[in-house]
């Protein structure tokens, strides 16, 4: 059978499976909707925390991240795993141990004050609507290449399947689906390194396979190391070696504000801490960061050397070749308008750094080198009226072109010739990462307007039914509403995730931390802190990415401050807000300084807090 056949049997297959669990785990009731009636076992809870968090970005694109970035992408592997230990620490057991049903609701309570509630849920939709950008768009690449049509009508389906499993069942639903979408994608992804890493060094670890020797097949002797045959390439065709550290754009202070504020970013995302309401306990919630953290480490490990890998073969199959002899794998991806290349008149594809001759570079473009290479093309853009996201369709057509970095591990298995059922594979695994997460933000909007908004704010007196109707009529509007955001992107899917994690850092995490361990912060501060936090890093993001405003240096940046990372200053401006504020105004009730001792005593001891009494009886 072709690719395409297996494509429909896989795809298929796992939509029926999806959708077979979300029919059994439906749910009634507004316990089950929002918290899957608080019964998920640890360990099936770490399998759908790592399929909630191994969104697109993690799948799809981080891979690609690494591959184009080299060393410095490294930054994405150590922030989103070491936010973990930031939940692990500081928040996720204090929060089960609050317990009640969202993020919005501790703030809302801790600082006793309807107005922090609102601000809290403009954030967490704010964030969740930047991040399921992303999830919509990876789903739209998969359906785009794997069914051949155009990513717009990939989002559509992506849109139906994720509607009927959220909204039938709810949490409930949604993490005994990601269980299952946890399985599919890690076979998937595992499937490709492990045969990628055999085929190339004859390793089937992938880890080992990256800085293994090439088989003497592939270069006519032994003792060629991959990762230096890598290096010697891209040096002779001018870019910097791939295991260079801090080039370009990435230096070191940029690489550290980066991972802080994904590392803040993941310990402030609310489809991520709404997780940590599902299990029965509060030690249950320690044991769930620990098990999501094992299964995160099996793709995360093999992530570097994917992406070394399709470098590699990338360089490989293209580099001097003729339009003629364009391989496969590249006609096949070229039908959806995700890779371009320019005939500078031979007739050949060249790979190569250079001010008129970047292929594949405009792929791997931050902000701030996007914008390095917009003044260096000056004309040509004041010429087409064109700036910022628009000078990359500008770019591609006056000579820079190459592959979009988001199709890289899903075109690797073709460059590396594999059989079509794992060409298959990696395409389902894509879509149930994708879908996995978009799933989970979906039931952060919705939870936040039907439960936040409505019923603890509009209608407390709304009964079961209304809210559970309330709660699926925010879903349907907000899957469109991701629906557009897949189609009209603002950026590749691993940097628009980046953004949603600074927003994060800098409005959610200080907030949580704060309510958490001081008993002196009143509302507001945090009130204060949070606006300021997330309005600074949604200003800096917005004007450098749309609007070409030049990086900040903060007067220690030497090229600027890369717009991914910028969540670091706005976390700070809200941390020093709030604490400077503080003893400016009243501190919090007495009932609120006794909910924090509560929660924060160990599980077992003293009362249980006051609104998960009233919840859960």
């Amino acid at each position: 059978m072709d690719t395409r056949s297996w494509t429909l049997i896989l795809v298929g297959g796992t939509f029926a499976l999806y959708l077979a669990i979300a029919w059994f785990a439906r749910v009634r009731d507004t316990h089950g909707f929002y918290v899957a009636g608080r019964g998920v076992p640890a360990l099936a809870n770490g399998m759908a925390t790592g399929a909630d968090w191994m969104s697109a970005s993690s799948f799809i694109s981080m891979a690609g991240v690494i591959s184009f970035m080299g060393y410095a992408g490294g930054v994405y592997l150590m922030g989103w795993t070491g936010g973990f230990v930031l939940l692990a620490l500081l928040l996720a057991p204090y929060l089960r141990k609050f317990g009640h049903f969202t993020v919005p609701d501790f703030v809302g309570d801790r600082f006793d004050s309807n107005i922090a509630r609102l601000v809290a849920v403009i954030c967490a939709l704010f964030i969740s609507f930047v991040y399921v950008a992303g999830q919509m768009r990876g789903v739209g690449v998969v359906f785009s290449r794997f069914l051949e049509v155009d990513i717009n009508t990939g989002v559509f389906f992506g849109m139906a399947i994720v509607f009927v499993y959220a909204t039938l069942g709810g949490m409930k639903s949604i993490t005994w689906t990601q269980v299952a979408q946890y399985w599919v994608l890690i076979i998937a992804y595992l499937t490709v390194a492990i045969a990628i890493s055999i085929q190339l060094t004859g390793h089937a670890i992938p880890s080992l396979g990256m800085g293994a020797e090439l088989r003497p097949e592939y270069v006519g002797r032994n003792d060629v190391w991959l990762l230096e045959r890598l290096d010697q390439i891209l040096r002779d065709l001018g870019f910097a070696s791939y295991t260079e550290a801090f080039t370009g754009a990435w230096d070191k202070v940029n690489v550290f504000c980066v991972a802080l504020a994904l590392m803040c970013g993941t310990a402030g995302l609310p489809h991520v801490l709404v997780r940590f309401y599902t299990v029965p306990t509060v030690r249950a919630a320690r044991w769930s960061v620990m098990w999501a953290l094992f299964f995160i480490a099996m793709l995360y490990l093999a992530a570097p050397a994917t992406a070394v890998f399709a470098r590699y073969y990338m360089i490989q199959s293209l580099n001097g070749v003729a339009a003629e002899q364009l391989p496969e794998w590249y006609r096949n991806w070229q039908k959806t308008g995700l890779v371009l290349w320019f005939d500078d008149g031979d007739g050949r594809v060249r790979y190569s750094a250079g001010a008129d001759n970047e292929i594949f570079r405009n792929g791997s473009l931050n902000a701030t080198e996007l914008l390095e290479v917009e003044r260096s093309h000056r004309q040509w853009l004041d010429s087409d009226g064109t700036r910022g996201a628009d000078a990359r369709a500008v770019l591609r057509e006056r000579g820079l072109s190459g592959p979009d970095q988001d199709i890289i591990v899903l075109a690797t298995p073709e460059m590396a010739k594999l059989a079509p059922w794992i060409v298959a594979l990696i395409a389902a695994g894509g879509l149930a990462a994708a879908l996995s997460t978009a799933s989970g933000l979906l039931l952060v909007i919705s939870s936040a307007v039907a439960h936040d908004l409505y019923y603890r704010m509009l209608k407390p007196g709304a009964t079961e039914a209304q809210r559970l109707l309330v709660g699926r009529g925010v879903i349907a509007i907000a899957v469109v509403i991701a629906g557009l955001f897949g189609i009209f992107p603002p950026g590749f899917v691993s940097q628009v995730v980046a953004f949603a994690f600074g927003l994060a850092a800098a409005s959610l995490f200080p907030v949580l931390v704060l309510g958490i361990f001081s008993k002196r912060v009143g509302t507001v501060p945090a009130i204060t802190g949070m606006v300021i936090g997330i309005g600074f890093t949604a200003y800096y993001i917005v004007s450098s990415v749309y609007f070409g405003m030049q990086p900040w240096t903060f007067g220690f940046f030497e090229r600027g401050l890369n717009p991914q990372g910028v969540g670091v200053i706005g976390m700070a401006l809200n941390f020093v807000v709030a604490l400077a504020l503080t003893p400016l105004f009243p501190p919090p009730s007495r009932a609120a300084q006794d909910m924090v001792d509560s929660v924060r005593e160990p599980e077992g001891f003293g009362p249980a807090p006051r609104i998960e009494q009233a919840i859960d009886h």
